[in-house]
């Protein structure tokens, strides 16, 4: 009898472990050979390229033949992505911003392969590896750095066909010359200019991307405190100087002043200002200290909030919509001030003309009649306007006719003497309201006038104001 023996399972398990761990360790030395391989490939492609056969102070030829048979211009295309704008400043009329600027062009000495074989699509430079590029310049740039943390943000590209792409993050400050006459409900537009610095439009050309030529950061508008970024558009330039003319790029910014800031901080307390000012009128013509307060306290206050704004503007030789604002304001102040002034003169003169014919002519009287004394309305009446007294003297013939006429009335008929005393009461009365309307009371009138004068005539010049200049705020520039 014959047995069998079967191998036992883990001896089977052991063996097919072992295959497998030998074969990845095959694997992965052959993987690590060929990415060295690689690495040295491209390294040696790089080397090969960049040789004693390539030099990179002499510019490439253009890929169109010119008129004469000569290679003609390099064509360089740009484009950019817009990371930031920040600090626009408008003493200094200047702003902020940090790109991330790229340009491609076709350098034919660099080309290493045809589309399709097994070289690798690209190649990346280091810093030390130079190749020829176009001398691009910012022609408004007043500063400017590249950011090297962690490490240069720079980026050199070489395609199989000899496209170079050229990426670097840099931040810029560029000069931006604003008009200022619609400040601070003013739109500006602010420009990026590119252009080379050595080479004539003969030699470079420059051209933006088709697709997205300027592109914006996500949430871009809210990094702008002040502005808001209406629009971004590009266009061409040509910069002609005395050695030639060069080629141009031009990024066009339009960015409109945020007006909620200045709503807050200028046309709402110097509204509320001057209508404070106003509050003189309705104040007693004899609290001289408080009216004087009132004026000269709110007639600071505008003037300091004026020199405070002015502050952040430069000296122009025009009128800002603020100058008109700020001027107007100052001047309703000032004119209740003065208004004061001319009340407190004018009483005193009136004061003093009825001092004097007090001393001259005092009067005052009453009647006793048939055993019944009958009071005669004062001679002396005394109408306190804002308690202070005005004084209305009765003549001594129209003081003696009344009594005359109650004397002869209560002889007759004793009833009409009550009539007689209203018509008497209203004589006075309308004597009263004359003498309102006479020069001898113009300071109360005055007064009277301003509180409606004064808010009519501001609020026309709002009407007018914010007629014209809200107008640019919804049009733009013009």
């Amino acid at each position: 009898m014959m047995f069998v023996h079967e191998p036992l399972p883990f001896v089977h398990n052991s063996f097919l472990l072992n295959s497998i761990a030998f074969l990845l360790t095959i694997f992965r030395v052959q993987f690590i050979t060929l990415c060295e391989a690689d690495a040295s490939s491209d390294t040696e492609i790089i080397k090969k390229l960049l040789g004693k056969g390539y030099d990179w102070r002499v510019r490439p030829p253009g890929i169109n033949l010119t008129a004469k048979g000569s290679h003609g211009p390099v064509v360089v295309n740009v484009n950019m992505l817009i990371r930031s704008i920040s600090k626009i400043d408008d003493v200094n009329m200047e702003y902020s911003v940090q790109l991330t600027f790229r340009e491609s062009w076709v350098d034919g000495r660099l080309a290493y392969g045809l589309p399709g074989d097994n070289k690798p699509d690209f190649l990346i430079l280091t810093a030390g590896q130079q190749i020829w590029m176009p001398d691009s310049f910012f022609q408004n740039e007043k500063q400017a750095q590249k950011h090297m943390i962690d490490k240069p943000n720079v980026l050199i590209r070489i395609h199989k066909d000899g496209q170079i792409l050229y990426s670097v993050r840099i931040s810029l400050v560029l000069s931006c010359p604003m008009h200022l006459q619609y400040y601070p409900m003013d739109v500006q537009t602010c420009l990026i200019d590119l252009a080379s610095y050595a080479y004539t439009d003969n030699d470079i050309e420059y051209r933006w991307k088709e697709t997205d030529p300027v592109q914006l950061k996500d949430g871009l508008n809210s990094s702008l405190p002040s502005f808001q970024l209406n629009n971004v558009s590009t266009t061409y330039c040509t910069s002609k100087t005395n050695t030639g003319t060069y080629s141009c790029l031009r990024t066009v910014l339009e960015l409109r002043r945020q007006f909620s800031y200045y709503l807050l901080q200028l046309y709402i307390p110097s509204t509320m200002l001057v209508i404070v000012s106003w509050v003189s009128f309705w104040l007693d013509r004899t609290a001289v200290p408080a009216r004087v307060t009132l004026g000269v306290t709110t007639l600071l206050t505008m003037t300091t909030q004026a020199s405070g704004i002015n502050a952040k503007l430069p000296p122009v030789s025009y009128t800002k919509a603020i100058d008109v604002w700020i001027g107007a304001c100052l001047t309703f102040i000032f004119g209740a001030l003065l208004e004061f002034a001319w009340v407190t003169y004018i009483s005193s003169r009136n004061f003093a003309k009825s001092a004097a014919t007090t001393r001259s002519e005092p009067r005052t009287g009453s009647l006793i009649l048939a055993n019944q004394q009958v009071m005669i309305p004062p001679t002396t009446i005394d109408f306190r306007s804002n308690n202070s007294e005005t004084e209305v003297w009765v003549k001594r013939r129209e003081f003696d006719d009344a009594a005359e006429l109650l004397v002869l009335g209560n002889r007759r008929n004793p009833n009409r003497i009550n009539w007689l005393q209203r018509w008497l009461r209203k004589s006075c009365v309308v004597s009263w309201v004359r003498q309102q309307l006479e020069p001898a009371d113009s300071a109360k009138r005055a007064d009277l006038i301003s509180r409606l004068l004064f808010p009519l005539c501001f609020l026309g010049f709002n009407v007018l104001y914010w007629t014209n200049y809200s107008q640019y705020q919804v049009s733009g520039p013009r």
